[in-house]
């Protein structure tokens, strides 16, 4: 009998036909609309394996809910959307999918990093309000990225793709990190450095640390009230890592220049959130992965973490390796 799979969103074809050649795949068929938890629910009673993004929070009540469940595949590199320890404990095995966007990621966040520090949306909808009628000196002047200190909070693969592309602009970089990494300090040439001296010294902070209990708005008020006010803050990772009342404050008052975020807290972030309604903020859509050749190797590399995981193999990308060891 063939495992029934449950997908919670339309994913690309290929990814798709490599699901329904092994199992009895049904999919969530709202492309706009998270599938509620009442129908994730119904689908997980008889479901084996469940295909999933990070809308979905997979917490102990919905693993409740799910006697056959054996696998959660996510399509992400981070998983703080599920429960890992209530997964474990019931024998689940939990994937992501790493690596696969580390270079996408990093073009996003740079030009995230760009665009934030010229001000190119400000100036986008200034000539299209047609307010620009003469050239003046001081015109929507930004800050030049060329030359500046970047630092790196989590310098991890992505952190390393985006130090790659600073060292074109001839940054300096500095990065602080759980553990230090002298090996990419040789490689690419960057400089360690603890937290507070990275926010001290650095024109632009680029955040690209998961997202744990540890790093829960480890960007708050005393942190941006290091930062030079000349400072952008950039955030590719997750949202919960900065505190947004405290940067909103900082954005206000002048303590930081601007900020650049694709994530927030709450996704999707309400319309009315403070910090939309800022000129000095370039906010994006989580969008960092967003390109049509890594989204669909990101759909087929979760395709095939849960299909190795219902066929009784080890899967390639399995977070809770301790699975194993119960």
């Amino acid at each position: 009998m063939r495992p029934r799979v449950f997908v919670t969103r339309k994913i690309p074809e290929k990814a798709l036909l490599m699901l329904e050649e092994r199992c009895d795949v049904r999919m969530w068929q709202k492309e706009d609309v998270p599938v509620p938890k009442d129908v994730l629910k119904e689908e997980l009673a008889e479901a084996e394996g469940l295909f999933c993004l990070l809308t979905e929070k997979i917490d102990a009540d919905l693993l409740d809910h799910a006697p056959h469940l054996r696998v959660i595949s996510n399509m992400a590199v981070g998983y703080n959307n599920i429960d890992v320890s209530a997964a474990t404990r019931k024998g689940i095995m939990v994937t992501n999918t790493p690596d696969v966007l580390t270079e996408t990621t990093a073009d996003l966040t740079f030009a995230l990093l760009m665009a934030t520090a010229r001000r190119l949306l400000e100036a986008s909808d200034y000539l299209r309000r047609g307010e620009w009628k003469t050239w003046s000196p001081m015109l929507l002047t930004g800050q030049d990225v060329h030359g500046a200190t970047l630092g790196i909070i989590g310098m991890g693969r992505i952190g390393e793709a985006v130090a790659k592309r600073a060292k074109g602009f001839d940054m300096r970089v500095l990065y602080h990190n759980r553990n230090r990494k002298p090996e990419v300090e040789e490689k690419l040439g960057v400089t360690y450095a603890d937290l507070p001296t990275l926010l001290k010294e650095s024109d632009f902070v680029c955040i690209l640390t998961p997202y744990t209990s540890e790093t829960h708005h480890l960007i708050g008020k005393g942190e941006l009230a290091i930062m030079k006010k000349t400072a952008v803050l950039i955030n590719t990772s997750r949202g919960g890592v900065v505190d947004e009342n405290a940067l909103y404050e900082a954005l206000t008052t002048g303590t930081i220049l601007a900020a650049g975020l694709d994530v927030f807290e709450q996704e999707p972030v309400p319309l009315n959130h403070p910090l939309l309604s800022l000129p000095n903020v370039v906010a994006l859509p989580h969008i960092g992965s967003a390109s049509v050749q890594t989204r669909t190797r990101m759909a087929e590399l979760a395709a095939q973490n849960l299909l190795q995981a219902l066929a009784g193999e080890l899967p390639e990308n399995l977070v809770n390796t301790e699975i194993y060891k119960l």
